[in-house]
């Protein structure tokens, strides 16, 4: 493993709510966070927003470790990322170890979670953990 480690959503949260020191990162694509939802903290602190692959073409953000420093991410922060099921978080921790950000964390099975029996994403992430979000 090349980054800090995997966390669950519900550590996830609690990490970054009980500390200032923490952030927790959403990195889906623009489109995800407008029709899909984003997940929430309380109204003094919000995720940050920094796609890892773009929309529509899925090509990687090659501007993704500069936009985490502009928003304010140093070394020394703790990093949670997330995305819609666990697997571009993890690319998005490993990117951030490597420009020395972090501790980077990847969040377990994302916003949304793997898909059902019948193809829904109802079966675990962040949203099934009943923790706060929003959408539109």
């Amino acid at each position: 493993m090349t980054y800090a480690g995997d966390v669950t959503p519900t550590e996830a949260y609690a990490a970054v709510t009980a500390s200032e020191d923490a952030v927790l990162v959403d990195v889906r694509t623009r489109a995800e966070w407008a029709y899909v939802g984003v997940p929430q903290l309380d109204p003094q602190r919000q995720p940050l927003f920094v796609e890892w692959q773009r929309y529509p073409d899925g090509s990687i953000n090659e501007a993704f470790v500069d936009e985490l420093r502009a928003a304010g991410v140093g070394e020394g922060t703790s990093i949670y990322f997330v995305c819609r099921s666990g697997v571009r978080s993890i690319a998005a921790a490993e990117a951030a170890t490597a420009a020395g950000l972090g501790p980077a964390y990847n969040v377990l099975e994302g916003f949304e979670g793997p898909h059902d029996a019948a193809g829904h994403r109802t079966v675990a992430g962040w949203k099934v953990a009943g923790l706060p979000w929003k959408q539109g």
